[in-house]
């Protein structure tokens, strides 16, 4: 049966963040993820995973200036120090909550920057995240993000993603599967989930076009998620999801799997 995460930056936002915890645990979930814990106390988050007896599953490495429009730097050649000391700041925090994985985003594309020197700055970034990962069990993940949502957002494609992760060793790097932004960027999102399926160290949900919950778009939830189990995958899925009303009152869809 598929595990779900409640992504506490998107689900439970009538609540302060830290509160958001013991209302994921209430609502029947077993694990949580979130883009971003720097502004809190790593300790604090700890007490709030363990009071709950909530797994915490994933984060991303620090993006740089998000209210400024950043998302990530690991494609920018000329901020591959500043990532290196994110990077740092990411796996101390992986280390205080017993986090296994760690979404490194791309970055937007600089205007007029050769793609080739991204993709090999990237691939020379997921190389050291993968390598510092390692001593403490952390693995990187990738994620294609659609240019709806991010425009100018630099690993957009599929393709590309499994090519930086075949690069540097399906074993050290994964996949990070958001099946929203794979329905947007290529569509028949069970076909392509079966393809990337060997890279794929965690998936994310929300439905298309308005990435809210599943049942309220165009997406056959019942039966993705039923082939997900039958292909043998036994990951997290992650709820990176905009509740329409409140998060408690769109959790129908997650009845047949709560245990």
């Amino acid at each position: 049966m598929p595990r779900f995460a409640a992504n506490l930056s998107f689900l439970f936002q009538d609540v302060p963040f830290l509160d958001r915890f013991a209302a994921a645990r209430q609502a029947g979930f077993e694990g949580v993820e979130f883009l971003f814990p720097y502004e809190f106390p790593a300790a604090e988050i700890a007490k709030r995973l363990k009071d709950n007896g909530l797994t915490m599953c994933l984060f991303n490495v620090p993006p740089g200036d998000w209210n400024a429009g950043e998302r990530g730097m690991a494609c920018l050649p000329d901020r591959r120090a500043e990532f290196r000391e994110n990077l740092k700041r990411a796996l101390e925090y992986c280390a205080a909550l017993s986090c296994p994985r760690l979404h490194v985003m791309a970055g937007l594309m600089p205007e007029g920057a050769k793609r080739d020197v991204l993709f090999a700055t990237m691939a020379a970034n997921l190389d050291l995240a993968a390598e510092e990962g390692a001593k403490q069990g952390v693995k990187p993940l990738v994620e294609p993000i659609n240019r709806k949502d991010i425009p100018g957002y630099f690993l957009a494609s599929y393709a590309e993603a499994i090519a930086l992760i075949e690069a540097l060793g399906p074993d050290r790097v994964g996949l990070q599967h958001d099946l929203y932004h794979a329905q947007i960027l290529e569509g028949d999102v069970t076909r392509l989930t079966e393809a990337v399926l060997p890279y794929a160290s965690h998936m994310q949900i929300a439905d298309t076009p308005g990435r809210n919950e599943p049942g309220t778009g165009e997406v056959n939830w019942d039966f993705v998620l039923k082939r997900i189990d039958e292909m043998g995958y036994r990951g997290w899925i992650g709820c990176e999801y905009r509740p329409r009303a409140t998060t408690e009152a769109g959790l129908g869809w997650l009845a047949p799997y709560r245990s």
